[in-house]
């Protein structure tokens, strides 16, 4: 269904940006949506936490289980919420001593229909402005 992979090159070193994505408890501070994150289990290099995301009337909770592979890959495997299936990654890549490749990709599926159309309609413009907001996120920490 929406799907979306965006590849580019940061001022921002390989483990700047992967301790950012990381902070799951940060983005509500930050990420366009997000109500309230919030971290119940840390195992090894594993986080299972819940996101609630939000646009007026709407909100969901989303269960996921986020696998930390440092300082190159985040996995992120979708448990229990609104949707079908989701499947979403971020990898990064060192370019140079200062700056690093990010790999984004993310796809998913609501289970309600409706909200799957609404999605659909949005998507683009949501998940740029998400990608967005780590962008400015990663500016604010590091410069």
């Amino acid at each position: 269904m929406p799907t979306h992979a965006e590849v580019k090159t940061l001022p921002h070193t390989q483990q700047q940006m992967f301790d950012l994505v990381a902070d799951i408890e940060k983005y509500p501070e930050f990420l366009p949506w997000c109500i309230e994150a919030r971290v119940w289990k840390r195992e090894g290099n594993e986080i299972h936490a819940d996101l609630v995301i939000g646009y007026k009337m709407f909100r969901e909770r989303f269960t996921s289980k986020v696998t930390l592979d440092r300082p190159g890959h985040i996995h992120v495997e979708y448990l229990k919420g609104p949707l079908k299936y989701l499947s979403n990654h971020w990898r990064f890549l060192p370019a140079n001593p200062d700056s690093c490749v990010i790999d984004f990709f993310v796809d998913f599926e609501f289970k309600n229909p409706v909200f799957q159309k609404v999605m659909g309609v949005f998507f683009n413009e949501a998940v740029k402005r998400m990608v967005q907001a780590f962008e400015a996120r990663a500016r604010k920490l590091y410069g």
